[in-house]
């Protein structure tokens, strides 16, 4: 390889001996390493985030296994391509050799219909499937291929694996090597990161090539202001994925439209799925809007399942409307917070006792031991309320939920305090 391939594929390792990361599937021991040593491995999708060595482990299982190996982008391939590789596939079988591998990056991008042409060959063993992606397959995979396929979830690479590659990268590659690399500071390399071996690679490339000479010292301060300088495209891939779609919800999260539709356009242009950027949409509606203005959701709903009919290019404009009405939307994060609370208290406590008169009585026994007992049911009072406590007696009086400070929820704390007096008197 010469200099003018990037850091990250030089250093690209080819056995397990040389993979840093996902011990607990590649270990010694380890299912799927066991699988692998056996020669017989499942059609599998790998899901975790950009940078953790989906390509790479899937690269050395083929090698490992001496399969022939071919990989498919999901960006830029069709159900023509993925034809023509089972094709191949199946004339390679008349010869004896194990059947191939065919990895499909972001296979998550693949629309039903290009998942639908591999089920035929997955479920002869025809070809092995390898697909990876950082979305849920759970929501983005076909339940067909789904059920063909075992999941195996990757871990972002921990602080102990990012600083091992930089070692590596000084000592081992061929040009950095010839440097005089000092570093003095790690924490802005590691934090730009964001645990993704490939952005830090990068990085740590760009900071060193910023370099006139080959004596280099490098801190805090001149890696945040190369990568500032530098790291100004959209990479779709994942290098600034992460960093945009972060700028866009907090856009949106801070009241700016001008911002939101900057942001969004730099991802549309920059070729992201539309239905990446509108679950992101759903998820804000309820955690930064919420009950301010419960018609957010709804909103975001709508625009996810609209652009889901409709696709690109028109899908641009309802994702722009979307955006726009939830930036200028009333905020509030108050539910958010609240299950934060609870499932934070629940840790703590465990499994706290029903009350009894909450209980389910379907039985003679149940009702004869107190189930259900002395409940009172909200219907049978005036103004459909009744006062009795609903949490465990450890917890009682214990405030999870604190209404946020704008009209909507104001009209929720009045009726709670209307209601429950100073139990909920805020």
């Amino acid at each position: 390889m010469d200099n003018l391939t990037p850091l990250a594929e030089r250093l690209r390792p080819n056995t397990f001996e040389n993979y840093i990361g996902q011990q607990h599937l590649i270990g010694e021991g380890c299912t799927l390493r066991n699988f692998i040593e056996k020669g017989i491995i499942p059609s599998m999708i790998f899901w975790g985030p950009p940078g953790v060595g989906k390509t790479t482990l899937a690269n050395i299982i083929a090698n490992y296994l001496k399969r022939p190996f071919y990989t498919l982008s999901a960006i830029n391939s069709g159900v023509k391509d993925v034809r023509e590789v089972i094709e191949k596939a199946k004339s390679q079988q008349f010869f004896g050799t194990n059947n191939p591998v065919l990895f499909i990056d972001e296979i998550h991008r693949f629309s039903k219909s290009q998942q639908d042409s591999l089920l035929g060959a997955v479920e002869k063993g025809t070809i092995t499937l390898i697909g990876a992606t950082t979305e849920n397959p759970s929501f983005e995979v076909i339940s067909a291929l789904l059920s063909r396929c075992q999941v195996y979830i990757l871990k972002e690479q921990t602080k102990e694996d990012l600083l091992k590659l930089i070692d590596i990268a000084l000592t081992q590659d061929e040009f950095l090597k010839k440097k005089k690399v000092v570093i003095k500071e790690y924490e802005s390399l590691l934090q730009l990161s964001g645990g993704d071996a490939r952005k830090l690679l990068n990085t740590l490339e760009i900071v060193i090539n910023s370099f006139s000479s080959d004596i280099i010292e490098i801190t805090n301060d001149i890696v945040v202001n190369t990568v500032q300088q530098n790291l100004v495209r959209y990479d779709k891939t994942g290098d600034q994925h992460y960093d945009i779609i972060s700028a866009f919800i907090k856009s949106i999260r801070g009241s700016d439209p001008n911002a939101a539709v900057y942001w969004l356009a730099r991802m549309l242009e920059g070729g992201e799925d539309p239905k990446f950027i509108a679950r992101r949409l759903l998820i804000l509606s309820s955690e930064d809007i919420g009950n301010a203005n419960p018609t957010a959701l709804v909103i975001a709903n709508n625009c996810f399942q609209a652009i889901n009919v409709i696709g690109m290019p028109e899908a641009r404009i309802i994702l722009s409307q979307a955006a726009v009405y939830l930036a200028t939307s009333p905020k509030s994060n108050a539910s958010y917070a609240a299950i934060n609370i609870a499932q934070e208290l629940v840790r703590k406590t465990g499994n706290l006792s029903i009350p009894l008169h909450l209980r389910n009585a379907p039985t003679k026994l149940m009702k004869d031991i107190g189930y259900g007992s002395n409940y009172k049911y909200s219907h049978g009072y005036e103004g459909n309320f009744e006062v009795q406590e609903y949490l465990p007696d450890e917890i009682k009086g214990t405030t999870l939920f604190e209404p946020g400070n704008n009209p909507k929820e104001a009209s929720f704390r009045n009726f709670l305090k209307d209601k429950w007096k100073d139990k909920y008197n805020y």
